[in-house]
Order: C-alpha cells, then sequence, then structure tokens
C-alpha cells in the first residue's frame, strides 16, 4: 500500500475508533454521547532518531512519511540495527468482533434500555443514608491497521463495553463510596447482574453504618482475589517493564534472571493472547503476544519489553509495546497479569488466622520498593472467622518482603476485568488477576 523509503526503518499505525457512553447520576442524564475518530501515526527510524508524524489526514500518509524520510539520515545497513532486528513480520487480519457481537450494532435504545432497568433494580432511594448514585455505559471498538518497511500487514480488531453502578452512603458525616463496575466484550455479559449490584450495594451499607476505626499496627493480612490481582499489578507488574531498568544499572543487577525473590508459592504471569481487557492480537510494533512468566514458584523467570529494551537486554521480545492510541508512541505495557492459584481453599486460609485483618476492596494501589494500597471496604479477623469491618486508610509493605511473607495461596483464581494503567501519560485497558492469599505482616494505618 505504501511506498517505504529505503536504508530507514518504518512503520504505520492507523485506527478507528468509535465511542458511546450513557451516564445517569441521580436521575440527571450527565453524558449522552458518540464519537468516532481516525488517525495514524507513522514513525521514520534512521537508527540513531526516531521521526514521527500524527495525522487525522489519512488520505495523505504517503506524503507524511515521505516527509520524515527527507529528514532522517539513510542508513544501508539499517536492516541490521538490534532494534530493527527485533521486529517481528506478520501477514494476518484477526477480528474477532464483527457480525452478532459488533458492539457498534448496540443501538442507543439498547444501552439506555439497559441502563434503565439497573437503575430501576438496584437503585433504592428509600435508602436514608444514599445521597447520590451514578449509573453508567460505555462501549468502544476500534480498528487497527499495522504496516512497516520490514513487510508487516495487520489488520485487527479491539472491542469493550461495560456498565458501573455506585452509591454514596453518608452515615454521621462519613462517606462511604462503594458498587460494582462490569466489564467484557460482549454485550449480553453486561445483562443479569442485579444481584451482584445490589449485593455490593448493601455491603457498602452495612459498612457505612457499622464500620469501626482500625487500631494502627502490624497484622496477618488476608487479600481477597481483586486485592491480590492490584498487588501483583502494582507491587510486580511494573517492575516487570523492561524500559524502567533501562538506564539503571543497579535496578539491571537487582533483577537477574534466576534470583528467588519471593515464596515457591507465588508464580505470576502476563499474557496477552487471553480474551480479557488486556487482550491484543498483536502489539503496537507489530509483535505476536507471549505467555510471559515473570515469577516462576518463587524465582525470576522474565520480563516485558518492546523492541528497544529486548536489543538493550538482550532478551527476547514479549509483545507488550503498547500505545493508548494513534497519537501516542508504544511503550513496554503489561496485558492481562496474573497471580496463579493454589490448592487452598479461601475458608481454610480465614480460619488459620487468629487476629488478623481482610482487605475486601481497595481504591487505588501504588508499588515500588515499596508499595501502598488505599481500602474502602476491610474486616476484622477473630479466631478464625470474618467479624465487624474495619476503616483502614493505607495498607503498605516492603514488596521484596511481602513477596516472601505470602504463606498461603488460595485455589480461587479470579479475573478483575475492569482495570485501567497510567504510566508517563498514557491510559490502557489491562485485566489482573489473583487468588485470595495471606501475608504474615502488613502495615496497617
Amino acid at each position: 500500500m505504501y511506498n517505504f523509503p529505503k536504508g530507514l526503518y518504518a512503520d504505520i499505525r492507523i485506527e478507528s475508533s468509535q465511542t458511546a457512553i450513557y451516564n445517569v447520576q441521580n436521575n440527571d442524564v450527565k453524558q449522552n454521547s458518540e464519537t468516532a475518530v481516525e488517525g495514524a501515526m507513522i514513525r521514520v527510524f534512521d537508527g540513531k532518531l526516531w521521526y514521527t508524524s500524527v495525522t487525522n489526514d489519512t488520505a495523505n500518509i504517503q506524503s507524511e512519511l515521505d516527509s520524515l524520510a527527507a529528514i532522517a539520515e539513510p542508513d544501508p545497513d539499517i536492516e541490521n540495527d538490534p532494534v530493527v532486528k527485533m521486529f517481528e513480520v506478520h501477514k494476518d487480519r484477526v477480528l474477532l468482533f464483527e457480525g452478532d457481537k459488533d458492539i457498534r450494532n448496540i443501538t442507543r435504545e439498547q444501552r439506555e434500555g439497559l441502563i434503565k432497568g439497573y437503575i430501576k433494580d438496584c437503585v433504592d432511594e428509600n435508602i436514608p443514608e444514599l445521597k447520590q448514585w451514578t449509573a453508567t455505559y460505555f462501549h468502544s471498538y476500534t480498528l487497527k491497521k499495522f504496516y512497516s518497511s520490514k513487510g508487516a500487514e495487520i489488520v485487527q480488531d479491539y472491542q469493550q463495553c461495560g456498565i458501573t453502578l455506585y452509591f454514596d452512603f453518608v452515615v454521621n458525616g462519613i462517606t462511604t463510596s462503594g458498587g460494582k463496575s462490569v466489564m467484557g466484550m460482549d454485550f449480553d455479559l453486561l445483562r443479569g447482574r442485579e444481584a451482584e449490584i445490589i449485593e455490593r450495594r448493601e455491603r457498602y451499607l452495612d459498612f457505612a453504618k457499622n464500620a469501626q476505626d482500625v487500631t494502627p499496627g502490624e497484622y496477618v493480612c488476608v487479600l481477597s482475589p481483586d486485592v491480590t490481582a492490584m498487588f501483583t499489578h502494582e507491587s510486580f507488574g511494573h517492575k516487570s517493564e523492561a524500559d524502567f531498568m533501562l538506564n539503571d544499572k543497579t535496578l539491571q543487577d537487582e533483577w537477574v534472571m534466576g534470583k528467588k525473590v519471593g515464596n515457591e508459592k507465588v508464580s505470576i504471569c502476563d499474557s496477552g493472547d487471553m480474551l480479557h481487557r488486556g487482550y491484543i492480537a498483536y502489539d503496537d510494533e507489530g509483535t505476536a503476544p507471549k505467555e510471559t512468566w515473570l515469577i516462576k514458584n518463587g524465582v525470576l523467570t522474565g520480563r516485558l519489553h518492546d523492541a528497544k529494551s529486548a536489543a538493550t537486554l538482550n532478551e527476547e521480545l514479549t509483545g507488550n509495546a503498547r500505545a493508548q492510541n494513534f497519537g501516542f508512541t508504544p511503550m513496554v505495557r503489561m496485558t492481562n497479569t496474573y497471580m496463579t492459584a493454589g490448592d487452598t481453599p479461601p475458608e481454610e486460609i480465614i480460619a488459620g488466622v487468629k487476629d488478623g485483618i481482610y482487605v475486601y476492596a481497595v481504591n487505588y494501589g501504588t508499588g515500588q520498593s515499596t508499595f501502598t494500597m488505599q481500602p474502602n471496604c476491610c474486616y476484622r479477623i477473630r479466631d478464625g472467622k470474618l467479624a465487624e469491618p474495619l476503616r483502614v486508610n493505607v495498607v503498605t509493605g516492603s514488596v521484596f518482603q511481602t513477596l516472601f511473607d505470602i504463606d498461603a495461596v488460595g485455589n480461587d483464581l479470579e479475573f478483575c476485568d475492569i482495570g485501567t494503567c497510567g504510566k508517563n501519560g498514557q491510559s490502557m485497558p489491562v485485566s489482573d488477576a489473583g487468588p485470595t492469599i495471606r501475608v504474615k505482616k502488613l502495615n496497617i494505618n
């Protein structure tokens, strides 16, 4: 389709996307929109510098390519550049969401009807503590085309849809927020979730009425699958993104393959070809996704790469170069990242705690050498049973020590398909997963 310049590597990423959002707050419609965007990023590499152009005028991609090539410095040996040698060449067409599953076929009336039904069944305005509620529907569909001077020709699609219902309860001047998000790749998966939403509403209402302030200290902690997923993503997944260590010799020396970094019960994997929110048919450099084991039985076994980091560290590509959209340059990002299940029922894990804390849900987390999680719902564990709800401001611990302090791993692996990960100004859909785990000691405040 395109005339690529000699002596240069070049690739073209074309995207067209359609998005719909319907948002209702306390019976007022705040947003009811449909948007469509098309554009492309054109990149040229001469072995020294990347030259890029972003345009919404996809009819003039060739002229943009020619303009970039005119300011680059051709290298007749560009094919042997270490980064260029890394780029895979695939000719493929992977369109999973055509036909009946195409989210673009969902009409405005269907999505409004879905949300109105959930509001009718799940919002009880007779609850005096309920001061505000929000119900939202969204969907998006993206068609991507990728071409490179090495001969890659890839067409792929991606779609996602979801609903959220969130509630704000006020008791004694304290606001408790909680609810349920359901996301997937098929509109039909959004139907029939009323019981889950009502259970979550009642849980947070009970929490608002009965929660006590925690006494700060160190506690044995049991993390729910959703919280384990958050811990896995924030505390170890980001550490596995190899671009973080390219200019950090200390980090390279610290993260040596084969090093024991956790309890043998701990294994963590990233895989982009799973049909969860982080799914990709190919990454944004045209690389096929791989199943990458980051930790296996407590031992460091892998990390996530784009072409530059793989070439620099002399490791294999993993298919983790991702960009928020055509307006952004790809960087190393997670896809579907999960801690594998163990063989212990979660009830047994809780039963093994005489005095501790069960972390049911968190608002967000961060993780470097020390990780931080901000819970929105916790419970005291007394004599192996869940007791009163607790208000906890923050849970913290050492990433390295916590990986060793995980002494029980549940058999209840669950995927959390509602994640959006931010890095260097870009947001990407991801999925995280994990089972119930028990940690010998975490700091609670």
